[in-house]
């Protein structure tokens, strides 16, 4: 679980939810976004043969098909030690350079904060 003080009660839910569809769904990456009215939008890697997605670009993907026009906040909780260029550049695309990216380990635990910028 995050036990990081530095999370605040929203942010510390996005990294449950995407921790808990990571391990729901037995796939490498889970992930979660907040959009600008607080609404989260979760999801796991997709690997389709026609169709590959990181867990945080189909969670974006999720909130501008919900009618999000901006995020707060995005989580992915992963075994990779950053996140990637192009899962930066999803939250980018939506929340701005400025929304904060959290990146969790398998058991929560809080390794970094990013812009997407």
């Amino acid at each position: 679980m995050t036990d990081s003080i530095d999370l605040g009660p929203e942010d510390r839910k996005i990294v449950t939810l995407a921790r808990s569809v990571r391990a729901r769904n037995a796939v490498p990456e889970g992930a979660a976004v907040r959009d600008e009215t607080g609404r989260t939008y979760a999801a796991g890697t997709v690997a389709l043969e026609s169709l590959k997605l990181s867990a945080l670009q189909t969670a974006v993907a999720m909130a501008v098909a919900g009618g999000a026009t901006s995020l707060e906040a995005a989580a992915v909780v992963s075994e990779a030690a950053t996140a990637s260029d192009a899962d930066r550049a999803a939250v980018r695309d939506l929340g701005g350079p400025d929304t904060p990216v959290l990146l969790a380990g398998p058991d929560g635990a809080l390794r970094s904060t990013v812009a997407a910028g």
